[in-house]
């Protein structure tokens, strides 16, 4: 795996940690939430909460599993191939991936500052202004197309190389029998 890679995964990992943590922090606060209730009283607020949590959540922890090579893929005929054939599927694969990613991170800003804009807030009682949980969501987003590029510049000059293993040990499917 080239050293950007490994960089990659890396960061990747700390902000995996991370992201646990504020899932963590998310699943205290809804059993505080119910024993609240339970007493006859209410935080309030914690299902909006728990919401934009996995929204921000989901949005960063993608990256950790495009370095971990976790994204589903269906590879019937991947496997049947020679490493130079394997690695032109990983490659498309992963192209497939950052442009879809940036396309998400692009389209995801004018979501952002549509609100940034109007000002927008929630229509609950915690009248949560938008752009904060956007904001994070979006960074996600665009933390996932960076990661996406990285990772396809890497593998484009291994598979430039013909250096066919780093490709598979970057963009692969991993687990594969």
């Amino acid at each position: 795996m080239t050293s950007l890679a490994l960089a990659l995964r890396r960061i990747n990992d700390r902000l995996a940690i991370l992201v646990g943590l504020i899932l963590l922090a998310c699943v205290a606060f809804t059993l505080i939430e119910i024993i609240a209730r339970r007493l006859g009283g209410s935080l309030g607020g914690v299902d909006e909460i728990s919401g934009y949590v996995m929204a921000v959540t989901t949005s960063w922890g993608i990256s950790y599993a495009l370095t971990e090579q976790a994204h589903v893929r269906i590879d019937l005929l991947r496997q049947r191939l020679v490493p130079m054939g394997r690695a032109v599927f990983d490659t498309i694969s992963l192209a497939c991936l950052a442009g879809t990613a940036i396309v998400v991170a692009w389209r995801g800003w004018g979501v952002l500052e549509k609100t940034l804009s109007t000002g927008a807030r929630a229509n609950t009682p915690l009248e949560t202004p938008l752009w904060l949980p956007q904001s994070l969501w979006w960074a996600g987003w665009v933390w996932f197309a960076l990661s996406a590029c990285v990772l396809l510049a890497s593998v484009l000059v291994s598979f430039l190389n013909s250096d066919y293993e780093t490709v598979d040990a970057v963009a692969g499917a991993k687990g594969e029998a």
